[in-house]
């Protein structure tokens, strides 16, 4: 899993030359493979790990030194529910600069952006990165950065039911 979702990440440096990439951590794999395709194909990359801070296990586990497992999550980005797995703990642990957390309104509010104005529609979760960066604008100010946008699935009856 891990090494398959690294692809998305090596994709993106073998197009581009980053100093920092930002990924959403639920389980963890995602960013576990963002961070190992940072280090074998990208030169100096900041990784970052980004989360809502009403799931934000990850976070918790890195600043405690200690893997966190047990947690009650809370946030609109469902995607992100999944406790933090252990060998994605300790390749996060290892290759990751910093996890970085947003709340919920943050979340929306991103996530309306990309639709309105990427016309992409995303859910919550993918959101995450985004949020991340709009809240920690000094972080990457002048920064090439890439974010790994994943995750599309939103229920949209609710915007066609009163038409169709």
């Amino acid at each position: 899993m891990i090494t398959g979702q690294a692809t998305a990440a090596k994709e993106m440096l073998e197009k581009v030359s980053l100093e920092a990439i930002l990924a959403p951590v639920g389980g963890g794999g995602l960013l576990a493979g963002t961070a190992l395709a940072s280090k074998y194909f990208g030169k100096g990359i900041d990784v970052f790990g980004t989360e809502p801070s009403g799931a934000d296990d990850a976070y918790r586990s890195l600043k405690g030194g200690t893997h966190i497992t047990e947690h009650t999550p809370n946030t609109v980005a469902d995607g992100l529910l999944t406790t933090l797995g252990e060998l994605n703990y300790t390749l996060i642990k290892e290759n990751v600069k910093n996890i970085l957390t947003v709340d919920d309104i943050e979340i929306i509010k991103a996530m309306r952006l990309i639709w309105e104005r990427l016309k992409i529609i995303i859910e919550p979760s993918c959101a995450v990165p985004l949020a991340a960066v709009l809240c920690n604008k000094p972080l990457f100010s002048g920064k090439k950065i890439g974010i790994i946008l994943s995750g599309g699935n939103v229920d949209l009856d609710p915007f066609f039911n009163d038409y169709l």
